[in-house]
């Protein structure tokens, strides 16, 4: 896919960089160091590809400054502190987002007393509620259903199939990727010796400014009081928020994360992929968790984790150590315990 072409200058400018090299070249596209052709540009983020810098028929290259000596003459580079970050503000500006056209197709069904902002795009077989508000210039794609009494604020994009429960409100320029279930009853029963009763869960969800949440999530509502998403959080596919939990600003949420009933994540926590926290664990702001971590107790601030039990991560790293060491202390043990009983 090609976006619509800047000039290696432009690319500069773009990114605020220091260009090396012919200034006139056209990329239109990005691609990996070994894949780009002359319209494409690329990267080095690393001394560890500088080997493929050399290779690299590229036309233009975004480079640190370490490594701008070694691109001299071989390709047009732009040297910036970032090459990573640099190559996003490109690709933003290659392949601008579709512009959606507000409109509403003849299929959606309106319930009483809905309120649509200006410029609002709602898809085929669209379902809103009674009493539902949609902000200015949201887009709501095929099959997309609110329930009664939600609340999606402006620029907000929700995508094909998402549902909402009542009482869901979502913040400005949020995004739902295709399938999530946001604001359903959570998992929570009395338990007798008759069967397990289900506990009514009558609170709400409410999502902050520029959340995004990732496709097939499911998010449940408070069981009396809200689940809470606030501002700037990313949640990756495939994660499952329990009742009532609390989440902090600017947190990340990797795919596959399980957050337990009324759990509390302070701000800037990060999830690696498949961790599991338990219920009514709090989590510290910055706290780093690994992937696939099983976290049952609280976590302060700052605190870095990883293994299934949540232990201090360098303790982890050493446990794994020892343990690939176990079959040759083993042999060593086995060695004296042999040679001991023939000295004996």
């Amino acid at each position: 896919m090609a976006g619509t072409g800047l000039t290696a200058q432009a690319v500069a400018d773009l990114v605020g960089g220091r260009l090396l090299g012919n200034g006139s070249v056209v990329i239109h596209s990005v691609a990996s160091l070994d894949r780009a052709g002359p319209g494409d540009l690329s990267l080095v983020v690393s001394a560890a590809y500088r080997a493929g810098l050399k290779g690299s028929a590229a036309g233009v290259v975004l480079v640190t400054d370490d490594l701008a000596g070694e691109a001299a003459g071989i390709t047009t580079t732009v040297v910036v502190r970032d090459p990573a970050r640099a190559l996003t503000q490109v690709v933003t500006c290659l392949f601008p987002p579709p512009v959606s056209l507000p409109g509403i197709d003849p299929s959606v069904r309106l319930g009483a007393g809905v309120e649509l902002g200006a410029g609002v795009s709602l898809g085929p077989n669209v379902v809103l509620g009674a009493r539902t508000r949609v902000g200015a210039r949201t887009r709501l794609d095929p099959g997309v259903v609110l329930d009664e009494d939600v609340t999606v604020g402006e620029d907000c994009h929700l995508g094909a199939h998402v549902v909402c429960g009542p009482r869901v409100h979502l913040g400005a320029r949020v995004t739902v990727k295709a399938g999530a279930v946001l604001g359903g009853p959570g998992f929570g029963f009395h338990s007798s010796a008759a069967g397990h009763q289900r506990i009514p869960h009558v609170g709400g969800l409410r999502i902050g400014d520029d959340v995004e949440i990732g496709s097939l999530c499911s998010v449940d509502c408070g069981s009396i009081d809200e689940t809470v998403i606030e501002r700037g959080t990313k949640i990756d596919n495939m994660v499952h928020v329990g009742h009532n939990v609390r989440i902090g600003e600017h947190c990340l949420l990797a795919g596959g994360v399980l957050v337990g009933g009324s759990t509390r994540l302070g701000n800037f926590v990060v999830i690696g992929g498949g961790a599991g926290l338990g219920d009514h664990v709090t989590v510290g702001d910055g706290a780093r968790i690994g992937a696939g971590t099983g976290v049952f107790r609280d976590l302060p601030a700052g605190a870095v984790v990883s293994g299934y039990m949540a232990q201090n991560h360098r303790e982890t790293l050493r446990v794994q150590a020892a343990a690939l060491r176990l079959p040759a202390i083993i042999a060593e043990l086995e060695r004296l315990v042999e040679q001991r009983r023939r000295d004996a």
